[in-house]
């Protein structure tokens, strides 16, 4: 394929992408019952988070919406992610409900604090919220000076956001911070932490209906009684970059991307697996950036690689492939599952290991094909033809032309072979000076 035409459709595709809406705006049915905008957060915080929630809230201010539920599923994240999301719901014209679902979810660390900042806090059963202690970038403890800054300034949030709810809900959010402090849905209700227990949506809804909400110094009743409720969802892109946070999936990126790039360079020329391996690398940067991680692990990752390039390029056997495959499941397992590593963050260990040995067996294969390239002795001019072949381009009888490896070549019969027509198939049988001895196929 030319360049010309490769531009031509790659341009096209781009055209028909732009007419793919990413996210279609919601259709209501035309009444008067009031509309709930519903959104749904599952997994670490990510900054996706962050353009989720303004686009649900615009379209909530746009439908004139009555409340916003933020389902919440959550293991925590980024302190500046979480700020970023209490400022947003803060700043949000339309009241929202922060709800921890389904039954069995939790909003752990910085999620603790997005449920506080909502004008209505709900746990569905069997949830938990707290255990909001800092750690570092890597999962790992902070010094003594930095943690204790750290904690001052999340309880004053903590104590900002729940303040309203009372003594005993701000004990227990600044224990949280303080001692890891988790809670289940009763305690938590117990103490005023979260204004309702809600077995699901519908259920949430019943319960807020006609409680009263503060804007801006003027009391506004909410109805939400057979409420249309509108679920906004996660467009493609967003859903792409939410799943590129799993540490399984990074990690699997990571691991084909490199394989893709060093196969480009072990067989220079080509560009396909040079091209996606470095897409593939993109992307796994993109969670590698997000998710806490340790780079020491990375770096084990990379020498492993370098010991199954130079196994190709300076055979061992397969020795350097096997040190290659223990050094890479130990950097991936450095990487993504250290001991003070928060569980979000850590990968399947069968992964681990299965994606080591499909690695090292990729490379193994790879090592046989440089052996045996080397072995193979070389093979030039008349020589090379022999046993291949080609098309009579004349009449031989006993002699004539033959094209044998795109080449012209005098061609007589071998002993006791009848004449051969034009265009027939022949097969070298020998060479003689500059004449091939052909026989028909």
């Amino acid at each position: 394929m030319n360049t010309k035409r490769t531009l031509k459709i790659l341009l096209f595709t781009l055209l028909a992408l732009s007419f793919i809406p990413l996210a279609p705006k919601p259709v209501i049915a035309q009444s008067d019952a009031p509309v709930v905008v519903s959104m749904n957060f599952n997994g670490p915080l990510t900054p996706v988070w962050r353009t989720y929630l303004q686009r649900g809230v615009d379209q909530a201010v746009n439908l004139d919406a009555d409340l916003i539920v933020i389902e919440v599923n959550t293991p925590g994240g980024s302190v500046e992610i979480m700020n970023n999301l209490i400022q947003q719901i803060l700043a949000s014209p339309v009241p929202v409900a922060v709800y921890v679902a389904p039954r069995g979810a939790m909003a752990a660390s910085a999620g603790t604090l997005i449920v506080l900042a909502g004008d209505y806090a709900a746990m569905s059963p069997g949830s938990v919220i707290g255990a909001a202690s800092p750690v570092g970038a890597q999962g790992e403890d902070i010094d003594a000076t930095m943690e204790a800054k750290t904690k001052e300034i999340l309880k004053a949030s903590a104590r900002a956001l729940a303040e309203r709810r009372g003594a005993d809900a701000v004990a227990l959010a600044e224990s949280s911070i303080q001692d890891a402090k988790a809670a289940s849905a009763n305690e938590a209700l117990a103490v005023n932490m979260v204004d309702f227990i809600a077995k699901d949506v519908n259920d949430l809804l019943a319960q807020i209906d006609g409680q009263t909400y503060d804007m801006d110094g003027n009391k506004v009743v909410i109805h939400t009684a057979n409420a249309q409720v509108v679920v906004v969802k996660a467009t493609f892109i967003e859903n792409l970059l939410g799943a590129l946070v799993n540490p399984n999936i990074v990690f699997v990126l990571l691991s084909l991307g490199v394989q893709a790039i060093l196969i480009e360079l072990s067989q220079p020329g080509g560009w396909v697996a040079g091209f996606f391996g470095a897409i593939l690398l993109a992307l796994a940067g993109y969670g590698l950036g997000i998710l806490p991680v340790n780079w020491f692990g990375l770096v084990l990752i990379g020498i492993s690689f370098i010991l199954f390039i130079l196994d190709i390029k300076a055979p061992t056997h397969g020795a350097l492939t096997v040190a290659g495959v223990v050094t890479f499941i130990i950097g991936a397992l450095v990487l993504f599952n250290s001991a003070e590593m928060p569980v979000f963050g850590r990968v399947s260990v069968p992964l681990v290991i299965g994606m080591g040995v499909f690695t090292g067996a990729t490379f193994f294969t790879l090592v046989m094909i440089a052996v045996r390239a080397m072995k193979t002795p070389v093979i030039t001019g008349q020589s090379a033809l022999v046993g291949r072949s080609g098309l009579a381009v004349t009449e031989i009888n006993p002699t004539g032309i033959v094209q044998v490896a795109g080449e012209r070549w005098s061609a007589k019969l071998v002993e006791g072979e009848h004449a051969i027509k034009a265009n027939d198939l022949v097969e070298v049988v020998r060479t003689e000076g500059l004449k091939v001895v052909v026989k028909r196929v």
